[in-house]
């Protein structure tokens, strides 16, 4: 089923629109809605690519801003250039390594940058905030533990789960303080094209490309419950087209494998050894296992998950194999010249 959004209004703002999840999002919107312009901001970190948005650089409907949402400056000037009628918050530190060597990135801009762009939506009177957040914020389950459901308590284990947790108690206090028309979506463990090789898929399949070393913390009996980021997209589409202010939403794959598992997979789709898979050591407070049920989104939003994860995860490793350039230009960091490549094309 192809969700689009029949209440979308004329201006949306996409905060982190060149990341994974980000890009995608942007690149479907634009796709199924034509009367829609979209402003994306992004700092453009390490793993913000403005490459993964080339393909709608020339559509007069897409506008990009680099910006950090955590400069309350730099973010109200971008809301002065345009009245937005919705804004979704992807803009988001994310990978839980980085946080345990150094949470403070996390905090300013999981939680200040979250802070910074609520206050500006209450102030301008958006219609729809959507905060994206993650299954990780629940914490951990124990292998015959019911998934969760959206009225579990939070209990995060690490620094970034922390970190989006605190941003959506921010959201869920403005909705209730202010009135802002605010909801949250929680998801399960994103894979696809255009994911920065530091997450578990493309780390493998990367590697593996260059028949190096895949490294698999511990025993490599963690699960993780995966979902294709099409999928994931239309759950954010759905939340705003049928979903309560005030509620959350969560997205699971219904596809929980070890992590063991995934990197045999991914390995026999590259036609490598099983030899490549190298066991180090586990990750302080290593969640055991994530995985969401997902029937409040299926029964109120008429979503489900569609992409099968063997499907998916397969022609995700057939993109990466297919895009070798993507890969080397994100890991050179060219993020200033893909920022002027795409003012000088804007510009015409």
């Amino acid at each position: 089923m192809q969700v689009v959004p029949r209440n979308m209004g004329e201006s949306v703002l996409i905060t982190g629109g060149a990341g994974f999840i980000g890009s995608a999002l942007v690149k479907m919107v634009l796709a199924n809605r034509d009367a829609m312009s979209i402003v994306v901001v992004d700092k453009l970190t390490y793993a913000g690519n403005l490459a993964n948005l080339e393909s709608v650089w020339k559509d007069d409907r897409f506008h990009f801003y680099r910006a950090d949402i955590a400069d309350r400056g730099a973010m109200a000037r971008v809301f002065k250039k345009g009245r937005f009628d919705i804004v979704i918050n992807l803009a988001a530190e994310t990978h839980v390594d980085r946080s345990i060597v150094d949470a403070r990135p996390f905090v300013y801009t999981n939680v200040l940058g979250t802070q910074v762009l609520v206050d500006l939506c209450v102030n301008n009177g958006v219609k729809n905030y959507v905060q994206v957040s993650t299954d990780e914020v629940y914490g951990m389950l124990s292998a015959d533990g019911r998934p969760f459901v959206e009225t579990d308590l939070v209990k995060p284990r690490n620094p970034y789960a922390a970190s989006k947790a605190a941003a959506d108690l921010i959201v869920m206090a403005s909705h209730e303080t202010h009135g802002l028309p605010a909801l949250l979506t929680r998801c399960c463990n994103v894979y696809g094209p255009y994911q920065y090789p530091e997450k578990l898929i493309p780390v493998i399949i990367t590697n593996a490309l260059e028949d190096k070393p895949v490294p698999i913390y511990g025993d490599g009996q963690n699960i993780r419950d995966w979902i294709h980021v099409d999928d994931h997209c239309r759950g954010i589409l759905a939340a705003i087209e049928k979903g309560a202010p005030g509620e959350i939403y969560n997205f699971g794959g219904h596809s929980e494998v070890a992590n063991i598992d995934v990197a045999r997979m991914a390995l026999n789709f590259l036609k490598k050894p099983e030899s490549l898979i190298r066991h180090v050591a586990d990750r302080k407070g290593h969640d055991f296992r994530y995985a969401l049920s997902f029937e409040k989104a299926r029964s109120m939003l008429g979503w489900e998950p569609l992409t099968p994860f063997p499907e998916g995860l397969e022609a995700t490793v057939k993109w990466y194999a297919s895009n070798p350039s993507w890969i080397n230009e994100l890991k050179a960091g060219h993020h200033a010249k893909q920022y002027q490549r795409y003012l000088k094309q804007k510009r015409g």
